[in-house]
């Protein structure tokens, strides 16, 4: 091998990685624009069926079984938002009239009835709260401070709501226009392949992001009918809030009971604890725990396994290696992910044994 060879392979090479890293680097740059397309993306693939729905039956233009699609969502997010406020209020004005001596005064009460109730060793409550700054942080000090980062916050965030619907708009009035986007990128005699993959993906996606929300929403009823029936405060939110959570498989449903008891605790904080607060607790975590029985084995075998046509086991598998290399975000789009690299291997490695045994349902 001649040195005009190597010399010209070490040049072709290093390209190749300065070229991998600057698209890295500008990725990185990009990503928020990134995370507005991933959501638009998601928005689209859940309204897609209503806007056929609305094109089909109600013989409704295109545009407008779009604006229509959009309006049903910021409506529902309107609401979602809405739910939030009273839990909200509520915190600010116990902020408002925080003393720090009361709140000290019943901790210490209701440590001390626990640690008789279920005899433990006394906790120093008071000890606890200067290891923690609890005391610093509750320091009113530290509310403007909390008021100019939301503030500063607010703006992004409303860019961010803006450039997602924006991008909505679009993906659903023209449904080729991802696919014509994305096949810049696929060889023209792989073309074929790769839209009869995406169109797969698409429908399955549909269905998987159509389930999640029948899913959280079946959950927010049940949670809500427990909630209003041992008179949690802030019923309706609270069961909103810890259904949401469940769009984390496995942790998320354990971070939303603890939320549950948390907020069942203190609102009933300055009641006996054993003939009043771990009865009503006690009752919630088993109510919360038969909801979540049902999810995990009527819910979510119906409904998700239909929807990407995978294993359970695969599923779990999925969603623990994308946890492991991603962290909280891997949890949450394991099972989109995992389904999109299915399709794509069944097009284009149809011809591995261990491809054609994973994607024969698909």
């Amino acid at each position: 091998m001649s040195s005009k060879t190597i010399a010209y392979g070490i040049l072709r090479a290093t390209a190749i990685i300065i070229g991998v890293l600057g698209l890295l680097w500008f990725l990185y740059k990009i990503q928020s624009v990134l995370v507005y397309i991933a959501f638009a993306a998601v928005i689209s693939l859940m309204g897609r069926p209503l806007v056929l729905f609305l094109k089909r039956k109600l013989k409704f233009n295109n545009t407008l079984a779009v604006v229509i699609t959009l309006i049903i969502f910021i409506g529902l997010l309107s609401t979602v938002f809405m739910l939030f406020i009273p839990i909200i209020t509520e915190q600010g004005q116990l902020i408002s009239e925080i003393d720090i001596n009361t709140i000290k005064a019943d901790l210490t009460r209701l440590n001390q009835e626990i640690n008789e109730y279920f005899n433990l060793e006394r906790l120093n409550i008071e000890e606890l709260i200067q290891k923690t700054d609890l005391i610093q942080f509750l320091d009113l000090k530290v509310i403007p401070n909390l008021i100019n980062s939301f503030i500063s916050g607010f703006g992004s965030i409303l860019m961010g709501v803006f450039s997602i619907l924006f991008i909505s708009f679009f993906l659903l009035k023209d449904s080729l226009l991802l696919e014509n986007s994305l096949l810049v990128f696929a060889k023209k005699e792989d073309e074929n392949k790769f839209m009869r993959a995406f169109t797969k993906i698409k429908d399955l996606l549909s269905r998987y992001f159509a389930g999640l929300l029948l899913q959280i929403t079946i959950l927010f009823v049940l949670y809500s009918i427990i909630l209003l029936i041992f008179g949690v405060h802030n019923a309706i939110a609270v069961a909103l809030i810890a259904a949401i959570f469940n769009l984390i498989p496995y942790i998320g449903p354990l971070f939303g009971g603890i939320f549950v008891i948390i907020l069942t605790t203190t609102s009933n904080l300055g009641l006996d604890f054993q003939s009043v607060i771990l009865p009503k607790v006690t009752y919630v975590l088993i109510g919360y725990l038969i909801v979540q029985l049902i999810d995990n084995f009527l819910n979510q075998p119906l409904i998700f396994g239909n929807s990407v046509r995978s294993h359970p086991l695969e599923i779990f598998l999925a969603i623990l290696i994308f946890g492991l290399l991603f962290g909280i975000s891997g949890l949450i789009v394991a099972v989109p992910s995992y389904t999109a690299i299915k399709v794509i291997a069944k097009e284009f490695l149809s011809e591995y044994k261990i491809v054609k045994k994973l994607t024969k349902d698909l």
